[in-house]
């Protein structure tokens, strides 16, 4: 356990009073030093805390090279002198590896334009991104610690947001009230009281949603800026936000009416009372061993996007994406183990309930018009299953937005 970390948080609240829920997951997640995501390279996969879709297999990271390769492609034909490829939030830069191993393979015009750019805040995982690249290290142009300046390309990110440190909040009858963390002794609570800003207010009232009293949910004003920084940034190009979220009608609803902050450790969720009495509810209990995550906005995402003059191209499930890059084409597997795992490595992404349901996938363009997009194109009918150019604008209530 991170007493080192405990006792800084808990000598913080003793000087300064209690932190808002944002400030406690910013130093529980990316304190320097004892924070959860910068003390290890890698805290995802089967020996880690939770599973993303590209601890699945090189599956995911081979599909979106082939709407990586279209996005080149446009690109090109729109004149741009350069492909900038920005991953954000690129943890030991797996995913990069995977999308480059495919790129390598089956598009090397793709391959030999990439510029590739990994963002990432932990000194430990950006020490480990070189050998995770192995041959495709000539690939790479820069390791940062925030976006570049400019961007001429595409930027790509994978379960950021969710991770971004966000505000708590509750819904009572003498109007909105912010939670905080305080101390009981040693053990760290929650607390309400009035909004440490007014944004918080601000934000649910541009919703137009009215929370009822007893209501309690979060305000990501870090995810928010986060968009609109990304877009100022994008020159020209894309954007692909893949992360776990809702429509803000369903997340400022009696849907999530308890809210959807949690923690992970050891791929169990932290519910309920810490039986250890280190914090109330669990989460609290042990900042930087576990991961503190919650649900997307997306309605809030994709409003400060346009509004920064983004175009979007589309907003579909993680299943409907794949589909539409082709995750059906697989051969047959005639008793080959390998195909055998590909096929189960799929059915992990596809399925509904699971990763492909639960995550989806904003598609953003800056001057580059809007062109309808492979990842985009899958449409379920009644008689049968079909790829079609139409883009996901058409079937807009296949996704939450």
């Amino acid at each position: 356990m991170s007493t080192t970390l405990r006792s800084l948080i808990i000598q913080r609240i003793r000087e300064s009073g209690p932190l808002t829920v944002a400030e406690f997951m910013d130093i529980a997640l990316y304190h320097p030093v004892l924070g959860y995501y910068t003390r290890t390279p890698r805290r995802t996969g089967r020996a880690g805390d939770f599973f993303t879709s590209v601890d699945v297999g090189p599956q995911f990271g081979a599909l979106l090279a082939a709407q990586l390769d279209e996005m080149y492609r446009l690109l090109a034909a729109a004149g741009a002198p350069e492909f900038e490829l920005v991953e954000v939030g690129a943890s030991n830069a797996q995913l990069a590896r995977d999308v480059l191993d495919a790129a390598e393979e089956v598009y090397p015009e793709l391959y030999t334009a990439i510029r590739l750019t990994l963002v990432e805040t932990s000194n430990a995982a950006r020490a480990t991104q070189r050998q995770m690249l192995g041959r495709h290290q000539n690939r790479l142009a820069a390791q940062l610690e925030t976006l570049p300046d400019r961007v001429c390309g595409v930027i790509v990110t994978n379960e950021l947001l969710d991770a971004l440190p966000t505000h708590a909040v509750t819904m009572t009858s003498d109007g909105l009230r912010e939670i905080f963390i305080g101390l009981a002794g040693e053990r760290f609570v929650e607390q309400a009281g009035l909004p440490s800003t007014p944004e918080l207010a601000h934000y649910i009232q541009r919703l137009d949603v009215s929370p009822p009293p007893g209501w309690r949910g979060e305000v990501n004003l870090a995810a928010v800026d986060w968009i609109r920084s990304a877009a100022r940034r994008l020159e020209r190009g894309f954007m692909i936000l893949i992360d776990y979220g809702h429509s803000a009608m369903e997340l400022f609803s009696d849907r999530h009416d308890t809210g959807t902050l949690t923690s992970y450790h050891r791929h169990t969720a932290a519910v309920g009372t810490d039986p250890l009495k280190l914090g109330d509810p669990a989460w609290l209990a042990c900042p930087g061993e576990q991961d503190i995550t919650s649900h997307v906005d997306l309605t809030s995402v994709r409003a400060a996007a346009l509004d920064e003059g983004l175009d979007e191209l589309g907003l579909v499930d993680q299943t409907r994406f794949l589909l539409g890059l082709g995750a059906l084409d697989v051969p047959d597997s005639k008793g080959s183990i390998g195909a055998v795992k590909h096929r189960l490595a799929l059915k992990t992404l596809l399925v509904p309930g699971g990763l492909g349901s639960t995550h989806k996938v904003l598609l953003l363009g800056k001057h580059m018009g809007t062109p309808p997009l492979q990842g985009c194109s899958f449409r379920l009918n009644s008689k049968n299953i079909r790829r079609s150019s139409t883009r996901h604008a058409d079937t807009a209530g296949d996704a939450e937005t």
